[in-house]
Protein backbone atom coordinates (compact mmCIF):
# COMPACT_ATOMS: atom_id res chain seq x y z
CA UNK A 1 0.00 0.00 0.00
CA UNK A 2 1.01 3.57 -0.56
CA UNK A 3 0.73 6.30 2.06
CA UNK A 4 1.27 10.04 1.72
CA UNK A 5 3.14 11.54 4.65
CA UNK A 6 2.66 15.31 4.73
CA UNK A 7 4.43 17.38 7.34
CA UNK A 8 4.68 21.02 8.32
CA UNK A 9 7.76 22.31 10.13
CA UNK A 10 7.52 24.30 13.33
CA UNK A 11 7.98 28.04 12.73
CA UNK A 12 11.64 29.05 12.76
CA UNK A 13 12.85 25.43 12.58
CA UNK A 14 14.87 25.61 9.35
CA UNK A 15 18.13 25.04 11.25
CA UNK A 16 16.69 21.90 12.88
CA UNK A 17 15.84 20.64 9.39
CA UNK A 18 19.32 21.44 8.09
CA UNK A 19 21.02 19.88 11.12
CA UNK A 20 19.13 16.58 10.62
CA UNK A 21 18.94 16.48 6.81
CA UNK A 22 21.85 14.07 6.30
CA UNK A 23 20.39 11.57 8.80
CA UNK A 24 16.93 11.95 7.23
CA UNK A 25 18.26 11.24 3.73
CA UNK A 26 20.26 8.25 5.02
CA UNK A 27 17.09 6.91 6.71
CA UNK A 28 15.23 7.18 3.42
CA UNK A 29 18.00 5.31 1.60
CA UNK A 30 18.41 2.65 4.29
CA UNK A 31 14.73 1.80 4.71
CA UNK A 32 13.99 1.44 0.97
CA UNK A 33 10.24 2.15 1.29
CA UNK A 34 10.13 5.71 -0.04
CA UNK A 35 8.76 5.92 -3.57
CA UNK A 36 9.18 9.68 -3.86
CA UNK A 37 9.88 12.55 -1.50
CA UNK A 38 10.79 16.19 -1.31
CA UNK A 39 10.55 19.30 0.79
CA UNK A 40 7.63 21.70 0.72
CA UNK A 41 8.78 25.28 0.12
CA UNK A 42 7.52 28.55 1.57
CA UNK A 43 7.02 31.79 -0.38
CA UNK A 44 10.75 32.55 -0.05
CA UNK A 45 11.78 29.15 -1.43
CA UNK A 46 12.90 27.83 1.97
CA UNK A 47 12.11 24.28 3.11
CA UNK A 48 9.18 24.29 5.53
CA UNK A 49 7.75 20.76 5.40
CA UNK A 50 7.85 17.46 3.54
CA UNK A 51 5.79 15.30 1.22
CA UNK A 52 6.82 11.64 1.24
CA UNK A 53 5.12 8.73 -0.51
CA UNK A 54 5.78 5.45 1.30
CA UNK A 55 5.15 1.97 -0.04
CA UNK A 56 4.61 -0.28 2.99
CA UNK A 57 2.33 -3.12 4.11
CA UNK A 58 -0.13 -1.13 6.20
CA UNK A 59 -0.86 2.03 8.18
CA UNK A 60 1.01 0.70 11.22
CA UNK A 61 4.18 0.33 9.14
CA UNK A 62 3.72 3.83 7.72
CA UNK A 63 3.30 5.27 11.22
CA UNK A 64 6.36 3.41 12.46
CA UNK A 65 8.42 4.75 9.55
CA UNK A 66 7.20 8.31 10.19
CA UNK A 67 7.88 8.06 13.94
CA UNK A 68 11.45 6.86 13.34
CA UNK A 69 12.35 9.52 10.78
CA UNK A 70 15.23 11.59 12.19
CA UNK A 71 13.25 14.76 11.45
CA UNK A 72 10.40 13.52 13.67
CA UNK A 73 12.82 12.44 16.40
CA UNK A 74 14.37 15.93 16.32
CA UNK A 75 10.95 17.50 16.95
CA UNK A 76 10.92 19.34 13.61
CA UNK A 77 7.22 19.06 12.82
CA UNK A 78 4.26 21.08 14.04
CA UNK A 79 1.82 18.95 12.04
CA UNK A 80 1.92 15.46 10.53
CA UNK A 81 -0.73 13.90 8.29
CA UNK A 82 -0.58 10.31 7.10
CA UNK A 83 -3.17 9.10 4.59
CA UNK A 84 -3.58 6.08 2.34
CA UNK A 85 -2.84 7.19 -1.22
CA UNK A 86 -3.66 5.63 -4.59
CA UNK A 87 -1.30 6.29 -7.48
CA UNK A 88 -3.25 7.02 -10.67
CA UNK A 89 -0.83 9.01 -12.86
CA UNK A 90 2.95 8.96 -13.00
Amino acid sequence: MRFALMTKDKPGALQTRLDNREAHLAYIADTDVVEMAGPVLDADGQMCGSLIVLEVDDLAAARAWADNDPYAKAGLFSDVTLKAWKKVIG
